[in-house]
Parts: C-alpha cells; structure tokens; sequence
C-alpha cells in the first residue's frame, strides 16, 4: 500500500535542508546497502551518524510525528534514523529489495523494519537528475 502524506515539512524547512545538503561532504551510498542491493545502488550519501543525517534526520522525523495519516498509516513503535541520499546524472538505484533488519547506529542493536518511506526534498516538476531526497526502512511496527 502507498499512502501519500503532503507537507510533512514546511517550505522553510525544506529550503534548510537544500542549503544543509548544497555545503555537505557525500559519500558513496553503498555503505548502508546489503550484499545484494550494493550491487545496484549507485548513489551519494550523508555519513549515517554525521551530524548533518543526525540534525536533519530529527527534522524528518519530528515533521513525521506531527503527521496524524502518518501515525495512523504506519502505527511505529520505534522509528529507523533516516537516510539521506543524492542523486547526479547517470546514477540510478536499481531493482532492489530494501533489508527487512537493520542495525541501529552503533551498531549494538537491530531493528525490523517493517515499512519504507521516501521524502522528497526537491521540487517535483524540476528534476534533473540531481536530486536529494530521503528514503529510509521506517518503522518497526512489531
């Protein structure tokens, strides 16, 4: 099932997160991709626990709390850090299927991940390629 929640940010959070991505250092997103869906992603990443992916990883999700068809679609006991990845020219992330349990940061605990979700953080009718956006395993609903 695909549920569309609208304005989980405002348009000024939205701008903060472009302008947090725009001077951000990138990585290569397969660090946080399994065995199976490394060989299909082709992307750039925040560090997972960079204090960019933290700061505006508690953006995400505090706009998300505040979302009742969110609350009432997914039904979260505890909720995944997200995930924040970018897009250039000829990068693609290819058929995959998301990791049904991920470590937590730190990696002392592991978290079933139940539900996915993506954010947009680019403007839809101006993609170019070069989009940022957040998609992350959501929450564990178990």
């Amino acid at each position: 099932m695909m549920v569309h929640i609208p304005q989980v940010l405002s348009a000024e959070q939205v701008s903060h997160c472009r302008e947090v991505f725009a001077r951000a250092r990138w990585e290569d997103g397969r660090g946080t991709a399994g065995h199976q869906s490394a060989r299909v992603k082709k992307n750039l990443q925040l560090p997972e626990g960079g204090p960019e992916a933290r700061a505006l990883g508690e953006l995400v999700l505090g706009g998300l709390e505040k979302s009742p068809l969110f609350i009432s679609a997914v039904l979260p006991r505890r909720v995944f850090p997200p995930l924040f990845n970018r897009y250039e020219p000829h990068m693609a992330f290819g058929s995959h299927v998301d990791n049904a349990i991920r470590p937590l940061p730190g990696g002392a605990e592991r978290l079933r991940t139940d539900v996915s979700a993506t954010l947009f953080l680019s403007e839809p009718d101006s993609y170019d390629g070069g989009s940022s956006w957040w998609r992350t395993p959501t929450a564990a609903t178990r």
